[in-house]
């Protein structure tokens, strides 16, 4: 694999990361938490996986600068604007969340993820958002 191939790879470890969120959403609103447990961990994974794989694609590539204009680029900087305040929060949100469902505080652990699960999901999607206007709809030459 080689560095021009991490955007993509970001971007699908986002899909997989918004997939599992969902699919954790959907699991312990059935009742079932074993499995919940499961697809929030796979979640914590993928976007652990992201984040290295990105933080190693930018201190190697540097930056990629967007090539649209006029409400494209306004578009574009609106979303990253927010992906980027929200995506400085996802570690720590998801961090105590863990931590109070790992200390069974399930109280604790539901009033936070009420928070970390829609602002993580947001960054997920966002973030496939961003890659796809950087190297698919406005590419760089």
């Amino acid at each position: 694999m080689s560095l021009t191939d991490l955007p993509a790879l970001n971007a699908t470890l986002n899909a997989v990361s918004a997939l599992l969120i969902c699919t954790g959403l959907v699991l312990i609103k059935q009742g079932r938490r074993d499995a919940h447990r499961n697809a929030m961990l796979g979640a914590v994974t993928s976007s652990t996986l992201f984040l290295a794989s990105y933080l190693y694609y930018h201190f190697h590539a540097g930056t990629t600068r967007f090539q649209g204009t006029g409400i494209a680029r306004i578009v574009y900087f609106t979303i990253l604007g927010s992906h980027t305040v929200l995506a400085a929060a996802v570690p720590f949100l998801v961090a105590i969340s863990v931590i109070f469902a790992l200390r069974r505080r399930f109280d604790r652990h539901r009033a936070w993820a009420r928070w970390t699960a829609p602002i993580w999901l947001y960054v997920s999607v966002t973030g496939i958002a961003v890659y796809a206007m950087l190297y698919h709809l406005y590419p760089s030459a």
